[in-house]
């Protein structure tokens, strides 16, 4: 179990860097946050998976 909560840090770690660097750069493209803004909305719902199941994984594992 101590595995599967490291797996989920680790992707929720990853999913946050790129969109530390992917949010700032959508808005700074040349189509602007029109052109970018579904991008952001679909790495927003994507890092909420991790997150959920971090939470999960941590009330069971502690």
């Amino acid at each position: 179990m101590t595995i599967a909560l490291q797996s989920a840090v680790s992707a929720l770690i990853a999913t946050s860097f790129i969109l530390v660097i992917g949010v700032p750069v959508v808005p700074a493209s040349p189509d602007g946050w029109s052109g970018g803004r579904n991008v952001v909305f679909s790495g927003a719902t994507l890092w909420i998976g991790p997150v959920s199941l971090v939470g999960i994984l941590n009330s069971s594992v502690y």
